[in-house]
């Protein structure tokens, strides 16, 4: 049967000579997979394979036949908000990265979740869109994404709180924290002065809060490149 439904390509892995299998985060049927035949084939007039390219938003058109199908095929797709600046920024695409590795490793629902999916693409939307203060993007949203996980941080000093309770070593200085609070406070965009260490160490604490609540949450590959890029 055919649906239509928008979604947030996350990742892709290449299967046999010209095809991909994609997993994208969709407004009606949650995390899914996608078998796409013919993207990376050179006789193909468009580029159609940017289009699973990180936090791309898609209009599709999709083939689900019940729940028990693993992998479902596309229809019709399109980008419905073509990025401006996130694939040709450094600093943003290094957070774009950073997101869909989250993503890929947090969302486990195969079904719809309209509050979860409108976060994403507010989110994605604004880093294309923001001309600045947006270093610490990626702070706020790992603190909002929590709330829609199951596990949402009310106070800064409740997070301190848990991760000394499970024998986290590190202890923020009043700068940390207050800087922390805000940017849990406010919206994306606010301005927060924070060095380098500070912004790396409030990052950690919530990798290391995410794993509490997360077991299988693993490695993030790209938290390196984080490092280097946000200075």
């Amino acid at each position: 049967m055919l649906h239509k439904t928008r979604g947030v390509a996350l990742s892709y892995i290449r299967y046999r000579e010209s095809s991909i299998i994609a997993k994208i985060y969709t407004e009606v049927f949650g995390i899914q997979t996608y078998i796409v035949n013919g993207v990376r084939s050179s006789k193909s007039k468009t580029n159609r394979i940017a289009l699973f390219q990180p936090l791309t938003l898609l209009d599709m058109v999709v083939y689900h036949k019940n729940k028990d199908d693993t992998v479902h095929r596309i229809s019709e797709i399109k980008c419905y908000a073509p990025f401006q600046t996130l694939p040709y920024d450094v600093m943003k695409s290094s957070l774009a990265l950073f997101v869909t590795e989250i993503l890929g490793k947090t969302l486990r629902e195969e079904e719809s979740n309209q509050p979860l999916f409108q976060f994403i693409e507010d989110s994605v939307l604004f880093l294309d869109e923001a001309g600045k203060s947006f270093e610490n993007f990626h702070i706020q949203f790992l603190m909002q994404l929590a709330a829609y996980l199951g596990f949402g941080i009310e106070t800064i000093q409740d997070l301190e709180n848990e991760l000394k309770q499970n024998r986290y070593p590190l202890v923020s200085d009043p700068i940390e924290m207050n800087a922390a609070d805000r940017l849990l406070m406010y919206e994306y965009g606010v301005e927060v002065a924070l060095d380098r260490n500070r912004r790396i160490q409030i990052l950690e604490k919530l990798l290391v809060f995410y794993k509490i609540h997360i077991d299988s949450l693993g490695e993030i590959k790209s938290l390196e490149v984080l490092r280097e890029v946000l200075r």
